[in-house]
């Protein structure tokens, strides 16, 4: 079956059991469900240390990012969190679902950094959009916290895309560089 069409496939089901175990009160299947998605991903991927390096990145930037959203009151989840103040788990296992998408099903994104932006500031809103709708977060003032999400996805998503490239790039090079002879 088609690389891309596997990827995709994974993130989609991933997506909607966080969202929809979320609104049901039990996250925890959801991220059970990310973690099969992500595990499946590492076990396919060629070069599975850049792949990890890029997950530990997009999950620090998502929960750094979803804990100010909740600390200022932007976003408020139905779910507690394990720290008062902070992003809840699923929602940083979703950064980590979607990181398994940069050089994969999303790579097209590489080629415009100003289209990146855009898909960005238009695709995370709508993203919170359909977790409102299907009752895992809500939002105090909705124009302006998904602006302000907007805002956050057309910074982050191209810095996600360059730093995919760019693990994906070393790690082509290491596959090239010869290999050392041990001296005695």
């Amino acid at each position: 079956m088609n690389a891309i069409l596997i990827n995709i496939s994974l993130f989609q089901a991933g997506w909607f059991a966080a969202v929809f175990s979320a609104a049901a009160s039990v996250p925890f299947l959801g991220t059970l469900a990310i973690a099969v998605a992500v595990l499946t991903h590492l076990a396919r991927s060629e070069r599975r240390d850049g792949e990890i390096r890029l997950l530990a990145v997009a999950g620090a930037i998502g929960f750094g990012w979803e804990s100010l959203l909740v600390a200022t009151g932007l976003v408020q989840y139905g779910e507690a969190s394990a720290i008062p103040g902070t992003a809840p788990y699923w929602i940083v296992a979703m950064w980590l679902l979607f990181a398994t998408t940069l050089n994969v099903g999303m790579r097209w994104l590489r080629k415009s950094m100003i289209m990146t932006a855009i898909v960005g500031a238009i695709g995370g809103p709508l993203s919170f959009l359909a977790g409102q709708k299907a009752g895992a977060v809500s939002f105090p003032d909705p124009v302006l916290s998904l602006a302000v999400i907007g805002l956050g996805w057309a910074v982050f998503l191209p810095l996600l895309v360059l730093y995919a490239s760019r693990v994906e790039e070393q790690a082509a090079i290491v596959d090239r560089a010869p290999a050392r002879k041990m001296v005695s």
